[in-house]
């Protein structure tokens, strides 16, 4: 039976190792397939490794598609990082609906709407997908507006393009609408990447938090997803064995 690919967010881990190689030789032997939002001196170590660059990042979180007047700039750094993708394999570019900063949520709809319509047959003739991120506003990213699934399925009808997908944050969902597996299972034609973390504190996925991940991912697998679930918890301590244990459990 085919298994979940788990890959994991560079970020959370940087700051505690000093050798980003061994580092990532060891969360393959783990059994991790991908590392996210890596800056791009590491990328070709990470490819050494034997590991996908599953995920980077384009525009700005807090000035993002939902503004007409932000769409030229995106499009144009857009374009620059495709050919990246393309030629690193990287199967997905996050994108971001940007900060409301008074913007009524169906105008911030159909802008955003407009923006990815303007990326998607680029994206879909490269084979790449973009994913627009949810994002907490309640404790991590005030005011951003993609911050409930509903909003985000919204603007993926009014794109219609199977090159634009929503990235599933659980830990993110959790703090504004909870109950995960239901939305996963209404949503799975929708989500094009998965990201988790314990709730509260954003960090490991074990007894301390609320979360309930073998059975999360388990719906996850059942939906049919057959994308990278991204470990993006800060580890209380070792990273490594933080990694490790995140894994296991998830490897159901």
């Amino acid at each position: 039976m085919s298994r979940i690919k788990q890959s994991f967010a560079w970020w959370c881990v940087s700051q505690k190792t000093n050798n980003p190689a061994q580092f990532m030789k060891q969360a393959r032997e783990i059994g991790y397939e991908g590392v996210e939002l890596l800056p791009r001196e590491l990328w070709d170590t990470a490819r050494a490794a034997g590991l996908t660059i599953a995920t980077f990042g384009v525009g700005s979180l807090t000035e993002g598609l939902n503004r007409l007047e932000h769409h030229a700039e995106i499009e144009a750094e857009f374009h620059e990082k495709l050919d990246l993708a393309v030629q690193y394999g990287i199967p997905n570019l996050i994108v971001f609906s940007g900060n409301r900063a008074g913007l009524s949520d169906e105008a911030g709809a159909l802008n955003t709407a407009a923006g990815l319509q303007r990326l998607a047959p680029a994206a879909a003739a490269k084979g790449v997908t973009l994913v627009m991120e949810l994002l907490n506003s309640k404790i991590d990213h005030n005011d951003y507006q993609c911050d409930h699934t509903a909003w985000g399925v919204l603007v993926m009808n009014l794109v219609n393009s199977p090159a634009v997908k929503l990235l599933y944050d659980i830990y993110h969902m959790q703090i504004m609408e909870g109950d995960p597996i239901r939305t996963i299972r209404a949503n799975s034609a929708y989500i094009g990447h998965i990201h988790t973390a314990g709730n509260p504190g954003r960090q490991d996925l074990d007894d301390t938090q609320e979360l309930n991940y073998p059975p999360i991912i388990r719906a996850i697998k059942d939906s049919g997803y057959t994308g990278f679930v991204g470990q993006e918890f800060i580890p209380k301590g070792d990273p490594i064995e933080a990694l490790r244990a995140a894994y296991h459990l998830c490897d159901v």
